[in-house]
């Protein structure tokens, strides 16, 4: 039996589909944020291999709830590393191509909020983020959450492992990222965007996680995937795959539209 044929693009053929398509949006994964430092989940040196910290002791929520404290250990160390981490050139691409007209919207499955900070503006953190909280007790939101600053600093006082207590009444407080057992963010919007996408990009994911992984089968038009590592997407028509690193990959494509991602 003949293996399926997985055809790959050129970054100017993609700067020419990117300039006719109507609606193109961009699902993007935890390989868009490896660039700046970030460690992914599932790749040879991910969270879910090297076991440094225990997926089922971090993100579970109900263990969560019995004993927050392996969670805000491994905040502490993620708090660290964002206040030092920059948008890739990937990320700055992305949030051009909005401001250009070209890319309709992001989902995003990571909780780095690096798109924000590049400068995209209609994104759909379907997993959540750090950056709104809220208390497990009495319920009322924190409003100082927005800072990577003030968690990196929330989480250096009290116990250690350190566990951040509401100010109002001394209840856990949890961002509102999505754990295991929780239900996704914005999926109805992340659907509506997929469905309306004539092109539609898979960056820096696998799509080994859903519902996200299930979003490249709503749209209607072309797909794209640009990753290094296998991707859990069969080979079909007006389906594309690029095993090339995102940044390198993108400051071509912007180069054939004469855009600059330092524009954003």
């Amino acid at each position: 039996m003949a293996i399926p044929q997985r055809p790959s693009l050129e970054p100017s053929e993609l700067a020419e589909l990117l300039r006719r398509a109507k609606s193109a949006v961009a699902l993007t994964g935890a390989g868009i944020s490896t660039g700046a430092g970030i460690p992914d989940f599932r790749g040879p040196r991910g969270l879910y291999v090297t076991r440094r910290y225990d997926p089922d002791l971090v993100f579970e929520i109900e263990h969560f709830r019995s004993d927050p404290r392996a969670f805000y250990e491994f905040t502490r160390d993620f708090m660290d590393l964002l206040r030092t981490t920059a948008p890739t050139l990937a990320h700055r691409a992305l949030a051009r191509l909005e401001a250009a007209g070209m890319l309709k919207g992001i989902v995003t499955q990571n909780i780095d909020a690096l798109h924000r900070q590049a400068g995209s503006h209609n994104v759909v953190e379907i997993h959540g983020s750090y950056w709104t909280a809220g208390c497990t007790s009495c319920g009322q939101p924190e409003p100082r959450a927005s800072s990577p600053d003030w968690w990196a600093e929330a989480v250096r006082v009290g116990p250690r492992p350190p566990v951040v207590l509401c100010a109002r009444c001394g209840g856990v407080l949890k961002p509102d990222i999505v754990f295991f057992g929780e239900a996704v963010r914005g999926l109805s919007e992340a659907e509506g965007l997929a469905r309306r996408a004539d092109l539609f990009l898979v960056l820096g994911s696998s799509l080994a996680v859903y519902p996200a992984a299930s979003l490249p089968l709503h749209a209607p038009g072309k797909v794209v995937v640009v990753n290094k590592g296998p991707v859990a997407l069969p080979p079909g028509k007006d389906r594309y795959f690029v095993e090339q690193a995102l940044d390198q990959y993108f400051e071509e494509v912007l180069e054939a539209l004469g855009l600059s991602a330092g524009d954003a």
